[in-house]
C-alpha cells in the first residue's frame, strides 16, 4: 500500500514523540507501550513491533511529557501499514493509526492547548498520509 493518495485526516497532526499505553478491547495482548510518531485532535500514529487489526478497539493512556496527567481515550485503529524491512536483523514494524473515538473535555481541551503551544513554537507538522 502506498501512503500517497491516503491522505483521509480531518486533523492536522504534530510531530511530538509522546509515550502512550495501549491496551486492546479483544485483550489478545497485554499493555502495549509505545511511543507516538505524531498526534492530533483526531488520534495518534504509533510504530509497533506487533500488528493490531483494523477496527480493534483500544484504550489509551497518553503520557504528553508536560508533567500533568496522563490523557486517557478510547479509540479505535484506523489503517495499519507494515514498514519494510531494511535489514535482515531488525524486526518488522507497523505503523498503527488510531483514531479517538472518546476523550473527556477536559483531556480534549488540554490536548488541543498542548498542540496549539507546539504549533505556535513551529514544531514540524506530520506528512498527510492518513
Amino acid at each position: 500500500m502506498s501512503w500517497e493518495g491516503m491522505d483521509r485526516r480531518k486533523f492536522p497532526r504534530v510531530m511530538y514523540p509522546c509515550m502512550v499505553k495501549l491496551v486492546s478491547s479483544d485483550r489478545t495482548q497485554g499493555p502495549i507501550l509505545a511511543h507516538t510518531e505524531n498526534i492530533g485532535m483526531g488520534g495518534i500514529s504509533v510504530t509497533l513491533k506487533n500488528e493490531i487489526n483494523l477496527f480493534t478497539a483500544v484504550e489509551m493512556e497518553v503520557d504528553l511529557l508536560d508533567l500533568d496527567e496522563h490523557i486517557i481515550a478510547k479509540g479505535k485503529v484506523v489503517w495499519k501499514v507494515r514498514r519494510k524491512s531494511i535489514e535482515k536483523i531488525k524486526p518488522m514494524f507497523y505503523d498503527i493509526g488510531i483514531e479517538f473515538t472518546e476523550i473527556s473535555k477536559k483531556d480534549n481541551d488540554r490536548l488541543r492547548e498542548n498542540l496549539q503551544m507546539l504549533i505556535d513554537k513551529g514544531t514540524q507538522l506530520s506528512k498527510p498520509y492518513i
